[in-house]
């Protein structure tokens, strides 16, 4: 005679399927049983006070504000446009790798420091040089341009 193809493990889990299945229903019915029935729809709603917290309560209506649709501001708000220097800006030079061809200035008003690459050089440059230069945008942040010493 042959051997049985279900072995311990697959009754095994066949009985825990089952355990489950049973286990889901009587929970259904459970929620069933418990669920309140002929609530009027004025008992499902919930409110929110003046404070942000939600309540069965509908709130006092002397309490309730007008707001025009005007004032109310969707999204960020925008930064102020900052004004373009007119002119080549000063600097001094931080730092400068003469074998790699580039460096960065530290501007003398703001303190932002600028990338410069020896593309952008009338002159050489040294560290600790002060250099007039003009600024342009690059796809990496602002760039310096027309770098020479002062």
């Amino acid at each position: 005679m042959g051997k049985s193809s279900e072995t311990f493990s697959k009754k095994e889990k066949e009985k825990k399927k089952i355990k489950k299945r049973k286990d889901k229903e009587e929970k259904k019915e459970e929620r069933k049983a418990m669920a309140p029935k002929g609530q009027s729809l004025e008992d499902m709603f919930v409110y929110v006070d003046e404070d942000g917290n939600i309540t069965s309560t509908p709130p006092d209506p002397k309490k309730k504000k007008i707001i025009n649709k005007e004032d109310v501001i969707i999204g960020v708000s925008r930064r102020p446009d900052i004004e373009e220097e007119v002119g080549p800006r000063t600097g001094t030079v931080t730092f400068f790798n003469e074998s790699k061809g580039y460096g960065f200035i530290k501007d003398s008003r703001t303190g932002d420091s600028i990338f410069v690459h020896q593309k952008g050089l009338l002159q050489a440059i040294r560290e600790h040089d002060k250099v007039t230069y003009e600024v342009e945008s690059t796809p990496k942040g602002p760039g310096a341009i027309g770098v020479k010493k002062v």
